[in-house]
């Protein structure tokens, strides 16, 4: 597709790397809330669940999406950030550019600055725990407005690996990630790198563990509030 980018040449630009791409399936899981082998016989214990990551889309995107894509990627280009867009893909009309966690804030700042895009606001940061994602564990999913342009949404999506659950704060480009990127850091355990202070926001700060995350242990916890004691749910009730 060829597109005029206003004070540059006419040029084609492609973005989201294959044409298409099938879903990648990262996990099969079995039972419900991934219990088996328990006698269950109300029939959830037979449950299969897919759970799959959504592959590149192909050209036309539709709407204003390839627009905003092209314009993007010529602004990469200019930079020297060529791979920085890893696939572009498009579901239930929302459009979600997977980006490389090292490029994340100067893709974040074109989309901000640039007088087509100007994606001004943002709507913060939320994570997510894939543990058969191999290598790509952790998920940190971004929601941008461009009120300028008719409140345009655009999702950024960075991964990390959970041996290295790091990913560049977008705190000094959109100030009110500020609690956003904590709330994800208490809940996940990603940590944003540059973060002016990344402290933990729900939990105690002397809590162990996050969690949200898919290991994170299910009851068990003896949780206490000012100075009250809570037991945990398998010491709440005898049921023998």
């Amino acid at each position: 597709m060829s597109i005029n980018h206003p004070g540059d040449a006419s040029q084609e630009l492609v973005v989201g790397g294959p044409a298409a791409g099938a879903p990648e399936v990262i996990e099969v899981r079995h039972g419900a809330f991934g219990a088996h082998d328990t006698g269950d016989t109300s029939g959830f214990g037979g449950l299969t669940r897919l759970v799959q990551i959504a592959g590149s889309s192909p050209r036309p995107y539709g709407g204003w999406f390839d627009a905003v894509a092209d314009i993007l990627a010529e602004d990469l280009a200019e930079a020297g950030l060529d791979q920085a867009i890893e696939k572009v893909v498009v579901d239930r009309d929302e459009l979600t550019l997977f980006i490389r966690r090292q490029d994340l804030v100067a893709v974040a700042q074109f989309l901000r600055d640039d007088q087509d895009l100007r994606f001004e606001l943002s709507l913060g940061v939320n994570g997510v725990h894939y543990p058969g994602d191999r290598g790509r564990e952790f998920h940190a999913v971004y929601h941008l407005m461009s009120v300028t342009h008719g409140r345009r949404i655009i999702r950024l999506e960075v991964t990390a690996p959970d041996e290295d659950p790091h990913v560049p704060s977008l705190v000094d480009l959109y100030p009110t990630q500020d609690w956003h990127e904590r709330e994800t850091y208490d809940m996940f355990g990603i940590i944003f790198d540059g973060h002016p202070d990344l402290t933990r926001i729900l939990m105690p700060t002397d809590w162990i563990g996050h969690p949200q995350r898919k290991d994170y242990p299910l009851g068990g916890i003896d949780v206490r509030f000012k100075g009250a004691s809570t037991p945990p749910p398998d010491l709440r009730r005898n049921y023998s």
